[in-house]
Parts: C-alpha cells; sequence; structure tokens
C-alpha cells in the first residue's frame, strides 16, 4: 500500500515510516518540519513539506494514497494548558482538514496517535480501553475529541479508523537508522540523557514519597519501535476486518523514576546527578495501561520495552550525535 504518513520526521514518525518501508510499503511523508527534521527523512520514502492547516495541500497528498497515519500533533501538556488556542488550531482544526480530506481523495483508513492522556486520573490501574475518559489536560481533551469525530466518520461515511492509546514513548532504533534527536523533550528519558552528556546541570525528581515500591512516580514507557509495529498492525487490522479500533499500546509493568535514573547511570557510567523537589501538582503515583486487546487483536506486545533497552538505546542515539563526550 501507499501510506500517508502526516507528521513522519518526527520522533515517532519517523520510526513508523521506517517500520513501514521495512514491511515494503511505499511511503509518502507529509511534514512541516517545526518539530522534525530532515534528518529523519528516509531515500527511498517521497516528502511532501507541507502543513496540515494547509487543506488545499493536504488534498494534493492524499491523492493515490491507500491509507493515512497522523503523527502531527502538538503533544506538551503543559504548554496545551496555556496556549489552548495552538492546540485548538493544530490537533483539532488541522486533523479535521485531514479527515476532510481523505474522505474527500477517497481514502477510508486512517490510523490516529492518540494518547492514554484521555483516561486522566486512573480509577483503576491498569487502565484498559474501558476505562472512563476524563482528561485533566487540554491536550488530552483534543485527543479524545478526535477520537469522538473520527467515531462520527466511522459511522457516516465509508471510513474506518485505529485510534491508538499510549503514554511515553523512549528509545531509539536499534539499527541507529533515526539519526535526528527529538527536539526540546520534556519526557523523563530524554531528560536524563542530556544530564548524562552534560546538557543540563541535575536532573529533578518530583517526589520520592509516593506509594511505590521505591517512593518515586511509575509510568507507562513502551519503546518508540514497538509503537511504530503497533502502528502497522493495526493498518493491517481495520484492512482485513473493516471496521474501526480503539486500542491501548502499553507495557503494563510500569517503570518508576528511580529505576530509569539507576539503569542509565550503568548504561553511561556518568553520575547523572537528581535532586528530589515537591510533588507536583495533578501527578498520579502509577500510571499503567493494559495491553490485553491489543494481544488479542493485533497479536501486539511492547517486546522491546525493559527499561534497560529504553535507556541504552536513547544513550547510544546520543552517542551517534556526538553528544555523549560533554560532561
Amino acid at each position: 500500500m501507499k501510506i500517508l504518513i502526516v507528521g513522519g520526521a518526527g520522533y515517532i514518525g519517523s520510526h513508523v515510516a521506517r517500520e513501514f518501508l521495512d514491511q515494503g510499503h511505499d511511503v509518502l511523508v507529509f511534514d512541516n518540519l517545526s518539530t522534525g527534521g530532515r534528518e529523519n527523512l528516509f531515500p527511498e520514502a517521497q516528502f511532501i513539506h507541507g502543513d496540515i492547516l494547509d487543506y488545499p495541500g493536504v488534498l494534493a497528498a492524499m491523492r493515490g494514497v491507500d491509507a493515512v497515519v497522523h503523527l502531527a500533533a502538538a503533544k506538551a501538556v503543559g504548554e496545551s494548558m496555556a496556549k489552548p488556542e495552538k492546540y485548538s488550531r493544530n490537533n483539532l482544526v488541522g486533523t479535521i482538514n485531514l479527515v476532510n480530506a481523505a474522505c474527500e481523495a477517497g481514502v477510508g483508513r486512517f490510523i490516529f496517535s492518540s494518547s492514554a492522556a484521555v483516561y486522566g486520573e486512573p480509577a483503576y490501574l491498569p487502565a484498559d480501553e474501558a476505562h472512563p475518559t476524563n482528561p485533566e489536560n487540554y491536550y488530552g481533551f483534543t485527543k479524545l475529541e478526535i477520537e469522538r469525530i473520527l467515531a462520527w466518520y466511522d459511522k457516516l461515511k465509508p471510513f474506518r479508523f485505529a485510534a491508538l492509546r499510549y503514554f511515553n514513548a523512549a528509545g531509539y532504533d536499534a539499527k541507529g537508522r533515526i539519526k535526528g534527536l527529538e527536539r526540546n523533550p520534556a519526557n523523563l528519558i530524554p531528560l536524563v540523557m542530556e544530564v548524562a552528556c552534560g546538557m543540563r546541570s541535575e536532573l529533578q525528581i518530583f517526589g520520592d514519597d509516593w506509594d511505590t515500591p521505591d517512593g518515586s512516580c511509575v509510568r507507562d514507557y513502551v519503546h518508540v519501535s514497538d509503537l511504530a509495529r503497533g502502528h502497522v498492525a493495526a493498518l493491517d487490522w481495520i484492512s482485513r476486518e473493516d471496521r474501526s479500533l480503539v486500542v491501548n499500546l502499553g507495557s503494563e509493568a510500569g517503570i518508576s523514576v528511580k529505576q530509569i535514573v539507576d539503569c542509565a547511570r550503568k548504561v553511561t557510567g556518568r553520575k547523572i546527578p537528581a535532586k528530589v523537589a515537591g510533588r507536583r501538582a495533578g501527578d498520579p503515583a502509577r500510571l499503567v495501561a493494559s495491553s490485553a486487546l491489543a494481544r488479542k487483536e493485533l497479536g501486539w506486545t511492547a517486546r522491546e520495552s525493559d527499561v534497560e533497552n529504553l535507556v541504552r538505546s536513547s544513550w547510544d542515539a546520543y552517542v551517534r550525535a556526538g553528544l555523549a563526550g560533554n560532561k
């Protein structure tokens, strides 16, 4: 199939593009390069420098494709609370442009990179797809609204979608084929890498008195290559079943902040100074997603998402980028 990957030059998108190429698909990357980089483009994939807010450009990119994979969201939780207009414009209006263009062009398969942020404060763990959806930030709200829009298009049009809900993407391609590092990272593992490289003086750990085995928060981390396989599996599923799917992609076990820091010290050989700060408002002690449905329907498991691989593949990427020498 010919796959249009929107946001395919970004951190997750480039891994997804690589997986579709590895599986023998034709890939067309559509990206405005605001957070993605040209170094993450592959010579065997076509590239269009475009923006999802440009409807004529989006529609032109749809011509001749068989499916759309959408990863072009603004995603910083804190920023979404300070700048809801940006998230409304990019995440909501931009996605509506994509969906309308897909329908106009006769493209009836759509894979959406959603988020487990749609669940909000966990009522139980691990959170499965039946968990109540009550997002606590505007970013999560936009993801949930998009899922609802997609569900209506599924009812009204010859349009099938898969919405993939996951928490924290981490790690890098084991073969080193993704050249660019994530820009302005906000997640824990790249921040730990920046401390190891001397780009930051220390790491902040927000609370060490949580109700967890080591007192630090526990989160669900999924290796980005596992996520990439999940996108391919989801497209295969909706193509075969001719129906839509909302599914979690989670590690289920969860990894604590201190586990990641300890592992990073071992892998990098660096001290990685860490200072315990106060708890952040709204942080739950644990967030873990169930992947039982993904196992059943997609045959998917998070096979590369152990803490050692998450940290080591990240460190290898920083070494390849020439940053590891800065102590």
